[in-house]
């Protein structure tokens, strides 16, 4: 079986940290899919239960409870691996100003663990979930992984020093990395709830629910949205490159379009009154400007597409309309 057009070896034993998160069950499903034996690491601090409960019956599946910060947890986790994506994380740019001493402990010290867990079993590539927060206050537009600014956020901070660890371990070691900056990623399996919900999630259970998004400042500012399945198809990339100029290194993952907070309202609006008008007469409320935003983010994907064919099939058009009839099953319940 092939997985988002790609052929990818179905005796490969993959580990998933964060494999019950929104991006992690993702793949973990995809990879079942495809017949790979997946390991699911996840300490349930942000996944969920429910996004792998269809798993647990599936004999390639394992799940192990336990934490990154642990470096026995890794360790166990990493036993008979051949590759390891890694998508566990503490998110969120807010989250990491109120509390930046448990967001470097998950992200920097949990991460360093699993490179070293990943060094000591011999896994073959360590791929992990970079950011596009990375960029920081750079203004340059489109981002190419080359140019950065100087990190806005403690967790912006975290997940440049994921990439600095990331690179020596490959110089020092010879571990093959690969790191995928994600780009504001939204799909299934999204959790609305939350002060830290993501923003497509979080702006379609309010419709659902007939209140007011609140968009913080003007909405002028935008985003780089990248639907799920792209982000799919890179981690499987990532997986079966043979060409080695594409190991050691940073790619964006993105679809390279822009849209601003103002335009995805719209959009939103616009998808979902199909499903129920009254939801086409609702109108956005803007609030301040939230500390650590970047205010624009549009990524060049010509990198991943010369080094890893990288083909986006989801633009943010195409992404909302398969995203928002998920979405409306899902939570118009809750």
């Amino acid at each position: 079986m092939d997985i988002a057009g790609l052929k990818l070896d179905s005796n490969c034993n993959i580990l998933v940290t964060g494999g019950a998160g929104f991006i992690g069950s993702n793949l973990c499903e995809s990879l079942l899919l495809n017949g790979n034996k997946v390991v699911c690491l996840d300490n349930f601090s942000t996944g969920k239960r429910e996004n792998i409960s269809t798993f647990l019956s599936n004999e390639n599946f394992i799940l192990l409870e336990g934490d990154i910060r642990n470096l026995a947890d890794c360790n166990n986790a990493c036993t008979n691996i051949d590759y390891v994506l890694h998508q566990a994380a503490l998110g969120s740019v807010p989250r990491s100003i109120e509390d930046p001493i448990t967001s470097n402990a998950v992200n920097v010290s949990g991460f360093l663990n699993m490179l070293v867990a990943a060094r000591d079993a011999k896994v073959k590539r360590f791929i992990y979930a970079a950011s596009s927060s990375t960029y920081g206050d750079s203004t340059n537009m489109p981002k190419v992984e080359d140019i950065i600014g100087k990190p806005l956020s403690p967790y912006a901070i975290t997940k440049y020093v994921n990439e600095l660890y990331a690179n020596i371990f490959s110089k020092t070691y010879g571990l093959e990395t690969i790191g995928l900056r994600y780009f504001n990623v939204f799909g299934r399996k999204q959790d609305p709830n939350g002060a830290y919900a993501a923003v497509i999630p979080k702006f379609v259970i309010q419709l659902i629910k007939h209140e007011s998004p609140i968009i913080n400042g003007d909405g002028s500012y935008s985003r780089d949205f990248t639907y799920i399945d792209n982000v799919i198809q890179m981690n499987v990339l990532a997986l079966v490159t043979n060409n080695k100029k594409a190991v050691n290194t940073v790619y964006n993952v993105a679809c390279g379009e822009r849209t601003d907070l103002n335009e995805l309202v719209s959009l939103l609006t616009k998808h979902l009154s199909k499903f129920d008008p009254e939801i086409g007469k609702i109108k956005a409320i803007h609030g301040p400007k939230r500390q650590g935003d970047v205010p624009h983010s549009l990524a060049s994907i010509e990198k991943a597409k010369e080094l890893l064919a990288y083909d986006p099939k989801f633009n943010i058009q195409e992404g909302l309309k398969e995203a928002l009839t998920w979405y409306w099953e899902n939570l118009k319940n809750e």
